[in-house]
């Protein structure tokens, strides 16, 4: 390694220099105080912790993005966390003890082995809601409702949000009878979408003409709200609970669809994201200006019960640097004024004043003239000056080039 790789960050890790860490900041806070006007509570869960808790009904997936390292106070095996959802699963079940729906949110970084898609960073920054013990609709309609309203917060435009549920292919499956290793294999091309590939597949693996015939459908039914009437022929004989499940849907795209004016739904019945770790709804929220999803999430009941209490859950988060990046969002405007570099009690006054009222005080800590050059660089609007002894003034600086 040369003394200049020493400065190198490693591939898909990235720093944030100004103002591009401004404006994610302006964005967090903005988006927390939404979360707290909605009774969401904010928490704070470590970064690293004992691998078997961390690791909590997770997926494989999220194993392989985990980073391992071992405890050098007790030989056990720790992980940098990649995921902070089942952190705050074990706050509510271990920590809060309350009897009724909680709701924490959390905004923090989190470390991944390898980038999860083209151009993503390693250490997204993961801004959440969570929202525990109420098993009914109403609560997914909550989440969803919240994560439209977080990205209207950043200004993200045409937001497109699409609804699934993992239930109507798992009770397929189930109906059926396909082992572990055949779920996962139709699962793949169901993902893959490989229609030609999937129809095959059924015809020799399943016997049941009928429910062949639904799971072939079921990877088609894919577009705009007419899939969900389409859906209802497709699945009429279909078991108990893939009726149950799609009503479910029907139901939560009803409540939606009334609060979400400005927000259009699409559906996806064979959108299987999270499969090994959702339990009901799945959604995700994308933008014409982002190839993936700008947010995402879903019902992950009992998550919970490893530590000792199984409570009904529901969420979604973002990464927040992608976020920032597509928002057309900006902090607001703020009067940055240059102070000299004096004591005078009338000033010392003055400088507060201003920095109460909003205003960015910068002190010159050079007593010399303070150059084009340098106000420029520190971005300044005013500066404060002595018109007579004890007098000092803020002026406004003019900005334009000689």
């Amino acid at each position: 390694m040369t003394k200049a790789d020493r400065w190198l960050l490693p591939e898909g890790v990235e720093e944030l220099l100004p103002p591009q860490a401004a404006r994610l900041e302006y964005l967090r806070r903005e988006i927390l105080d939404l979360y707290q006007a909605w009774g969401y509570e904010f928490v704070i869960t470590p970064l690293v912790e004992y691998l078997d808790a961390l690791l909590v009904g997770s997926s494989h997936d999220l194993d392989l993005h985990t980073f391992k390292l071992t405890d050098q106070l007790t030989g056990r095996m720790m992980g940098l966390r990649a995921d902070i959802t089942p952190q705050v699963a074990r706050v509510d079940a271990r920590n809060l003890h309350r009897e009724g729906p909680v709701r924490l949110c959390y905004a923090d970084s989190v470390v991944h082995t390898r980038p999860r898609g083209l151009l993503t960073s390693r250490v997204p920054i993961k801004l959440g809601a969570e929202l525990f013990g109420y098993a009914g609709i109403a609560c997914d309609a909550e989440v969803i409702s919240l994560m439209a309203e977080t990205l209207r917060v950043a200004q993200i435009e045409s937001v497109h949000i699409v609804l699934g549920h993992v239930d109507i292919f798992r009770s397929l499956v189930a109906a059926a009878g396909l082992d572990a290793d055949a779920e996962n294999e139709l699962f793949d091309a169901m993902q893959r979408k490989v229609y030609d590939e999937i129809d095959t597949w059924l015809d020799q693996r399943v016997e049941n003409i009928n429910l062949a015939r639904m799971l072939k459908s079921l990877a088609r039914l894919s577009g705009d709200a007419a899939v969900l009437a389409e859906a209802e022929q497709v699945l009429a004989h279909a078991p108990p609970q893939t009726r149950q499940a799609l009503a479910e849907l029907q139901q939560i795209a009803e409540l939606l669809q009334r609060n979400l004016s400005d927000v259009t739904l699409g559906f996806d019945l064979s959108e299987l994201r999270g499969y090994t770790y959702h339990t009901g709804i799945v959604f995700a929220a994308y933008t014409p200006g982002y190839g993936r999803a700008v947010a995402k999430g879903g019902r992950y009941d009992d998550i919970g019960k490893a530590f000792g209490r199984a409570r009904p859950a529901s969420g979604f988060d973002v990464d927040l640097k992608i976020l920032a990046r597509l928002s057309k969002s900006l902090p607001p405007h703020r009067k940055v004024v240059l102070a000299p570099n004096s004591d005078d009690a009338m000033l010392v006054a003055l400088i507060g004043s201003l920095r109460s009222s909003g205003s960015v005080v910068i002190r010159h800590l050079d007593d010399s003239e303070a150059s084009r050059d340098l106000l420029a660089e520190l971005k300044c609007t005013h500066q404060i000056v002595e018109k007579m002894p004890g007098d000092w003034q803020v002026v406004e600086l003019n900005t334009t080039t000689d």
